[in-house]
């Protein structure tokens, strides 16, 4: 079975009356739980990003109270699942400064977790290529956030 492209998709849409779309997004928030969630962003925090934002925090501050110190190969397991859940949220915002501010907060996090991070080349790479990402999407601001923002990395 073939699958539209979302060109198509947007058409079909556009014809559709507003019940069965809503019906149709309704069944899509049932199947995957990425959707939902995604679903709630668009539809209670897209309106208020910095409290989406403060939110997202308070996440990734709890996933890494349970960061385990005793085991370093479970404490990567961990930094890695905080790093998914982190891209999964600033894939559903889509902004490029909520992407700057949770990276940087990760990375603020990963810095003060008083885990010897360095130690592991794991996750050290993991560290430096979230920064690398930070200055690329950073370079693609305006040259005031730019100032901003690179002060913010400088620090790390």
């Amino acid at each position: 079975m073939e699958v539209a492209p979302v060109r198509e998709i947007k058409k079909e849409l556009k014809n559709l009356p507003p019940e069965e779309i809503q019906a149709i997004v309704l069944r899509l928030a049932k199947y995957k739980k990425e959707n939902k969630e995604l679903l709630s962003y668009l539809l209670f925090d897209s309106w208020n990003e910095e409290e989406y934002i403060r939110r997202v925090r308070e996440q990734i501050d709890l996933e890494f109270m349970s960061l385990n110190r005793n085991s370093f190969y479970l404490a990567k397991k961990t930094i890695r699942k905080v790093l998914r859940t982190t891209k999964k949220y600033i894939r559903f915002s889509g902004r490029k400064e909520t992407e700057i501010e949770l990276l940087l907060y990760f990375c603020k996090k990963l810095k003060n977790s008083k885990l010897n991070y360095k130690s592991s080349r794991v996750v050290f790479n993991l560290y430096i290529n979230q920064v690398k990402r930070i200055q690329k999407v950073i370079a693609m601001l305006h040259e005031d956030l730019q100032f901003d923002y690179r002060e913010e990395l400088e620090a790390l």
